[in-house]
């Protein structure tokens, strides 16, 4: 049977958990997710433990946060002037959302404090600094 390698379009089921169990994310009740692995469009630590699995497999891995989203690092935000905000946004400590960066690229943000002025943003992933596991089924190698 064909095992998963660098390059493969790949179709897997997850669900990913806090160290505690707590579940984060899931594909079961949904569809799985499609990629190519090697790609770097998924954590490392997730597409590393997918090298080498068979169509059918189950595998439940514990992925270190360097492999995953990163430490967290406190002097990652971001201070920007609520002139730059939307007409009639109303700033809550703790509400998340995602920032598009001037290259396009998106970014995780969460309001950790504000004045009459100015928001701060914590611009770390909210998964960061967290070791996670992830139950994995590889459902399909798809031929190109």
């Amino acid at each position: 049977m064909a095992k998963a390698k660098l390059g493969d379009m790949i179709c897997v089921n997850y669900t990913g958990k806090f160290e505690d169990g707590s579940i984060f994310m899931s594909t079961l009740m949904g569809d799985p997710i499609k990629f190519v692995l090697g790609e770097q469009r998924l954590i490392s630590g997730f597409e590393k433990a997918i090298i080498g699995m068979e169509v059918g497999e189950w595998k439940s891995v514990k992925i270190v946060k360097e492999d995953a989203y990163g430490s967290y690092i406190e002097s990652y935000t971001m201070e920007e002037e609520r002139s730059q905000m939307p007409e009639g946004f109303e700033p809550i400590v703790g509400e998340q959302f995602q920032i598009r960066e001037r290259g396009g690229s998106m970014r995780h943000a969460k309001i950790i404090s504000f004045t009459d002025t100015h928001i701060t943003f914590d611009m770390n992933h909210p998964l960061a600094g967290k070791d996670l596991t992830f139950d994995i089924n590889l459902v399909e190698i798809i031929d190109k």
